[in-house]
């Protein structure tokens, strides 16, 4: 079972798991908490009703510095299990994923390993993910064993019991614990503005080895924003000792993406021609953008739709060993 990305999709978010989850499956859930937001939740739910079981409840609380597991069970809550750690900020992008064991949920937030949850409820009675609260999505995916997995290392990870002690004066929301979300303008569902939360790992101009070069088959991830002030330009380069085997380059004050290659000191012919799908960017925008390297091209799909292929002008792509990003952007995550 494996279902590719969803992106952009509205909060609360529901999909199916419609072959259920086993041993080896892997969600992952990129986004950004809300500037004015408090919490948000990802849940793995055996149904869409509220008053559905939810096998695991993952609650990062912003307000209280701390991230709350759980269960709920016959409209029941069980015991939390918490961690009072908080790798989520106002108004900052994050990365989760959450691998599914025979014994337990592992946890890794922006590639690092966070916490584990032991199964309560069987794995065969889920079906459901939800994401509720305070968060913009860019993308959600959920892959089937051994599709994409890196098995990064997942090192045992502390939760500590009893339960974090309620905060008074918040009243029970559908699908979430008692004390979940305060009544508070935070939770506004109003677009989530890339502008205001540059990222501290990614600065621009961003230069990246791609160690090992290119080869068919090998995809890259970048996932982002466009400035969100009268943006101009941005390119994405893929370099080698010799020039630039790819550049990609959306013009806004053009209003086209132009493709091109830097070979033997001199620019190479432009490629204009825009995508059915139109321009595909726009100023304080959201995307992800996938680079497939194929045999005879490069393929670019943005937002999932497909925008461009470009031709190969470097015929030994294993040569092609450096990404390249400049421009009026945004970066949130680089996967190469």
């Amino acid at each position: 079972m494996a279902c590719g990305p969803i992106y952009n999709p509205p909060v609360p978010f529901h999909t199916h798991f419609h072959s259920g989850i086993n041993d080896g499956t892997m969600v992952i859930v990129s986004g950004a908490v809300l500037p004015s937001g408090d919490r948000f939740a990802v849940n793995f739910q055996c149904g869409q009703a509220e008053n559905d079981d939810i096998a695991f409840h993952f609650n990062p609380r912003l307000d209280g510095g701390l991230v709350v597991c759980n269960t709920m069970e016959r409209k029941n809550w069980g015991k939390e299990e918490h961690k009072r750690e908080l790798p989520f900020h106002k108004g900052q992008p994050f990365e989760i994923r959450i691998l599914v064991t025979n014994h337990e949920y592992k946890v890794s937030v922006n590639r690092h390993h966070f916490l584990e949850y032991h199964h309560r409820i069987p794995l065969h009675r889920v079906n459901t993910l939800a994401v509720k609260g305070c968060v913009s999505l860019i993308s959600v995916e959920i892959q089937a064993q051994g599709s994409g997995f890196l098995n990064p290392a997942f090192p045992g990870g502390q939760m500590q019991n009893p339960a974090y002690p309620p905060q008074p004066g918040f009243p029970p929301q559908p699908g979430f614990p008692p004390q979940q979300f305060p009544p508070s303008a935070g939770c506004n569902p109003a677009p989530f503005n890339p502008g205001m939360c540059p990222p501290a790992n990614y600065t621009i101009p961003y230069k990246s080895n791609i160690y090992g070069g290119l080869f068919p088959s090998k995809v890259i991830v970048i996932r982002g924003a466009v400035g969100a002030h009268h943006p101009k330009r941005f390119h994405v380069n893929l370099k080698f000792s010799g020039g630039i085997a790819f550049h990609f380059n959306p013009r806004f004050d053009e209003h086209t993406i132009v493709r091109n290659s830097f070979l033997n000191n001199s620019w190479g012919k432009e490629e204009r021609q825009m995508p059915s799908c139109g321009m595909s960017f726009a100023p304080g925008q959201s995307f992800v953008m996938e680079i497939v390297c194929e045999h005879q091209h490069f393929r670019v799909n943005v937002n999932g739709n497909h925008v461009c292929n470009f031709n190969h002008r470097v015929p030994h792509l294993q040569q092609i060993d450096t990404l390249q990003v400049e421009g009026d952007v945004v970066l949130q995550h680089v996967q190469i």
